[in-house]
């Protein structure tokens, strides 16, 4: 397999859990209301933060592998 195909599956990868993330924080917030939804959403959007960090930086670690 070649670094361009290896690179692009894991591009393929990150796409996958940037909408897996997203998913996982609508699924943690979409039928609360009032009350609920403010004692759970806070540590839902940390948790989609953190997420999309992680997404972030395995991104940057790839562009910076392919310089």
């Amino acid at each position: 397999m070649t670094s361009s195909t290896a690179d692009t599956r894991q591009l393929q990868e990150l796409d996958e859990d940037l909408r897996r993330a997203w998913g996982d924080y609508y699924d943690s917030v979409q039928e609360l209301t009032g009350s609920e939804y403010e004692r759970v959403e806070p540590a839902s959007w940390e948790a989609l933060q953190d997420e999309l960090g992680r997404i972030e930086r395995c991104r940057k670690l790839l562009s910076v592998a392919n310089d």
